[in-house]
This record gives C-alpha cells, sequence and structure tokens, in this order.
C-alpha cells in the first residue's frame, strides 16, 4: 500500500507547489469557430485581426489579477472533440464558448457540452459559459443560450454562470473570467 501513500505525498508536494505559486488550470472548449482564441488573444492584448482555426492546441500562461492561468485553447473541430479528454487532467476551470449567432448548430453545441459535463475528471471545476458574438446582428441573448443549452438542469453542485460577451469588441471578457478566476480560488486558494 506504500504506492498509495506515495501518490498522496506527490500531490500534496504539487498542491503546495500550485498554492504557492497561485497557478489555475483552464481548458477553453466549444465548437469550431466560436471564438475561443479570439478570446484568448483579446484577453492577453494581442492582436485578433488574423486568427485561423486551431489545429491542436495552444497554451497561453497569462498573469491576471495574483493568479498564473495556465489557458488550453483546444481546437473544435468535429475530428478534434474526441481528443478534449486528453486535457481533462487537473482541470480547474472549464470555459465553454458557444457561437450565439450560430443557430444551426446550437444541438451539437449542447449535445457536445453534455457529454463534457459527465466526464468524472472535470466534475470539481467551475464552468464558464462564454455567449460569444453578442455584437452580431441576430445572436441569442446568454438568457437565450441557457435555455437552449438547458443549463438550469444542470448538476446542482457544479458551480456555473454564463456571460455574454464579444471576442470582437472585448465586451463581456472580463466579467466572465472575474468570475471563473474568484469561484476557482476560493475553492483552491481557501486561506488566502
Amino acid at each position: 500500500m506504500l504506492f498509495g501513500r506515495e501518490q498522496m505525498g506527490l500531490l500534496s508536494i504539487i498542491r503546495k507547489i500550485k498554492r504557492k505559486e497561485k497557478e489555475i488550470r483552464i481548458l477553453m472548449v466549444g465548437l469550431d469557430n466560436s471564438g475561443k482564441t479570439t478570446i484568448v488573444l483579446r484577453i492577453n492584448g494581442e492582436d485578433t485581426s488574423v486568427v485561423s482555426p486551431t489545429l491542436g492546441f495552444n497554451i497561453k500562461t497569462i498573469t491576471y489579477q495574483k493568479y498564473t492561468l495556465n489557458i488550453w485553447d483546444v481546437g473544435g473541430q468535429k475530428t478534434i472533440r474526441s481528443y478534449w479528454r486528453n486535457y481533462f487532467e487537473q482541470t480547474d476551470g472549464l470555459v465553454w464558448v458557444v457561437d450565439s449567432s450560430d443557430l444551426r448548430r446550437l444541438d451539437d453545441c449542447k449535445m457536445e457540452l453534455d457529454n463534457l459535463l459527465k466526464e468524472e475528471r472535470l466534475s470539481g471545476s467551475s464552468l464558464l459559459i462564454l455567449a460569444n458574438k453578442q455584437d452580431i446582428k441576430g445572436a441569442l441573448t446568454p438568457e437565450e443560450i441557457a435555455k437552449v443549452l438547458n443549463l438550469e438542469a444542470m448538476d446542482k453542485t457544479r458551480h456555473w454562470e454564463i456571460v455574454g460577451c464579444s471576442a470582437y469588441t472585448g465586451d463581456g471578457l472580463l466579467e466572465g473570467f472575474d468570475w471563473l478566476v474568484q469561484d476557482i480560488a476560493s475553492r483552491i486558494y481557501v486561506l488566502d
């Protein structure tokens, strides 16, 4: 049984290191073309004029408030979605990005989110839903998106928030990330 104790020892060391450095691991997923990469670039103050589809993943480390956010921005094409599970380990926060103007794919969006939320390795992570592209005429409101995704039926132990935003203008992004970081910090860094 020594193995189990050694493993627990290692986990507590990792937790202590994580606590000291105030690191937060965020997994950013959603269907392709929902705006994940543009959101990450916008939050980091980078150029968003030329963004191509993410094939695989990008990792961005951002200092946000007093925390270091490691954001895993994973491609959303149908062919890549089966690989999402490779990124679930030790995820503190999950950001699900929805293209609020892509009405044709909302059922697909709901199905993929439902599948993600069944994942045991993500059960403790805070969930931020970004209803992106609010600047586009005809986009559904965050309330309408919440209805389509049936968020009220979600497991009551899950901490979640939905925020309308625009990766293009930057509106709503800080509000969403402020909520996410605070929610995660209140769980991980209890004694702050």
